[in-house]
């Protein structure tokens, strides 16, 4: 049936035909063998390789997708003898500037209107944040984000979140979590067929609402709105931005200048969306050479810093010059974790406000310790999450939370998930407060790591070409855990997929040794990788000591990841 996975327009049809497909009472064993080998939904919503088949991302499988979606809020909204609506449930829908995005979000509120949800589309490509926000502001019980974040450009992606009187508060406008993931992937085998045949699936030809572009002025006033130009109010920075050709660069520039930051110079060869990112093999900030361009723009304008966004603008880096190496370096996203902890913890420990509640610090567990010592040293309460701003941004009270891989959300009741413009606005006041009293970014990690000792981390991702290969690592690792770690005894190992009173279950190991190191292993969420997160503390003295410590910190993270690695039974790559 590969002409059916090419998505053949259906014909549309009603939503009493929807409720009649919910219905259909089909055995969970016939639908799990009939769906075998098809893309998955999960947690991270859909995210693969464009192109035909099943497990691929095209029109067939996004209809699916949105039809098995509208079935779960049409359920969730259903009175229990399932007669009407006990409230008409609402969704909006973004996309960025991916190929195909436009078509899929369009698909997407087409259905959503046909199974009698209240729709809002976009009005254009957007950023994954505005989306996040728009389910707050408007009220909504679903969102839904065309995008694949940082992926390559022959990726896309669906990333939902849910809000509204569809979850408990603190749930509202968070992307989701179990069991909303299984009951969605089970009412996409029940609304579909697993040949690939969409036509049963209503569609509707209009009747969704096309968002004015009010929605991003809202969104900049919130955000602007966050800055304490009484406390830190110097403006006197250069700051070089790009995009790398996502659509974060028109929204960045704009919250900048309207907060003060009129010395902005673009990347322009990366500014304006182009989904074939052709100055960049890898759209990933993280990447190494990913800001070549910015650097070279830095150092001709003699920029005081750089901030990078990925391509929906979720994530941001932050790049600056360093005089030890007399080269630009980006910093990596623990470093900037730190620093966004510190800064927001002498605000106060909040920039957005928390309705009264007391301020909270969270991150992710693979994420470094140092954030805990920030919180315990301002008095703030700290907790550790799994990966992902699903969990994170659950987190009672939150005001500031962070994962390793450039996420940062730094105002929860604004967009709950990670922001990279509000981040790079708040890494703007920060650095412009450190220029203003002689100092750069570098002192200020320096002055972190004499008050908590030196925190360093790395990471070591494991590329497989069978998934198999992932759980016979993880099972070896099981099996036979290593008993030293860098010369150092391993003193803890949990098996976090075991589930403890703080963490729900995860396929995780972690490995804590009498040196303070910390190696923790566990499958990549998105890619077929098997990460490794590695943390070595050193203790400083005193200033003269860092240079030191910093040697003695990498030997220490080098050793670890060669232990990690011999012990999965591989030299890493």
């Amino acid at each position: 049936m590969a002409t059916r996975w090419a998505a053949n327009d259906p014909n549309p049809l009603t939503a009493e035909a929807l409720r009649a497909l919910i219905a259909d009472p089909k055995s969970a064993a016939e639908l799990a063998d009939a769906f075998a080998g098809n893309l998955q939904f999960g947690t991270a919503g859909l995210r693969a390789a464009m192109g035909p088949g099943p497990n691929r991302m095209n029109r067939t499988v996004v209809r699916r997708a949105a039809a098995g979606l509208a079935a779960h809020l049409v359920d969730l909204a259903t009175t229990d003898d399932g007669g009407a609506f006990a409230y008409q449930p609402r969704a909006v829908v973004g996309f960025d500037a991916r190929h195909n995005s436009a078509n899929f979000a369009l698909d997407t509120a087409a259905i959503f209107t046909a199974a009698g949800i209240e729709t809002f589309l976009l009005p254009s490509a957007l950023p994954t944040p505005i989306l996040a926000f728009a389910v707050r502001a408007l009220g909504c019980e679903a969102g839904v984000m065309v995008t694949a974040s940082h992926n390559p450009a022959a990726d896309n992606g669906y990333k939902v979140y849910l809000g509204g009187r569809a979850v408990s508060q603190e749930a509202r406008g968070v992307q989701i979590t179990a069991p909303h993931d299984a009951l969605i992937a089970a009412q996409i085998a029940r609304v579909s067929s697993p040949d690939g045949d969409v036509s049963g699936i209503p569609l509707a030809t209009g009747g969704w609402t096309v968002i004015g572009q009010d929605i991003v002025a809202d969104y900049r006033t919130a955000v602007t709105s966050l800055l304490d130009p009484d406390a830190f109010g110097n403006r006197e920075l250069r700051i070089v931005h790009t995009a790398l050709h996502g659509v974060g660069s028109t929204i960045a520039v704009q919250l900048l200048t309207a907060a003060g930051f009129r010395d902005v110079q673009i990347v322009r060869e990366q500014a304006a969306p182009d989904p074939d990112f052709p100055t960049v093999s890898f759209p990933n900030p993280e990447e190494a050479g990913a800001l070549d361009l910015a650097f070279a723009l830095a150092e001709k304008e003699s920029a005081d810093v750089v901030l990078a966004s990925d391509p929906d603008a979720d994530r941001i880096a932050l790049g600056a010059f360093h005089s030890g190496t007399g080269a630009w370096r980006t910093l990596h996203g623990d470093q900037v974790g730190a620093l966004l902890g510190s800064h927001i913890a002498a605000r106060g420990g909040s920039v957005g406000g928390v309705g009264g509640m007391e301020p909270v610090f969270a991150n992710s567990i693979v994420s470094s310790r140092l954030l805990a010592k920030i919180a315990a040293a301002a008095g703030i309460p700290h907790t550790e999450t799994l990966t992902g701003f699903k969990w994170i941004s659950r987190v009672p009270g939150l005001t500031f939370g962070y994962e390793e891989a450039l996420g940062y959300c730094v105002a929860p009741e604004v967009v709950r998930d990670k922001d990279g413009l509000s981040a790079g606005l708040l890494l703007a006041e920060l650095t412009a407060a450190l220029k203003a009293q002689g100092r750069t970014v570098w002192d200020a990690l320096d002055d972190l790591a004499l008050a908590h000792g030196l925190h360093e981390t790395s990471q070591i991702s494991l590329r497989v070409e069978r998934l198999e290969d992932i759980t016979n690592m993880m099972a070896r690792l099981r099996t036979a855990p290593p008993a030293t770690l860098a010369g150092s005894p391993v003193t803890d190992f949990k098996d976090l997929a075991a589930g403890s009173a703080a963490l729900p279950p995860t396929d995780g190991l972690l490995f804590l040794t009498e040196n303070r190191a910390r190696v923790i292993v566990r499958p990549s969420g998105t890619e077929p990788k098997l990460k490794c997160y590695l943390e070595a503390i050193v203790p400083v003295p005193d200033r003269e000591s860092l240079g030191d410590a910093r040697q003695a910190a990498q030997r220490e993270l080098a050793a670890l990841g060669a232990d990690i690695t011999a012990a999965l039974g591989t030299s890493g790559q």
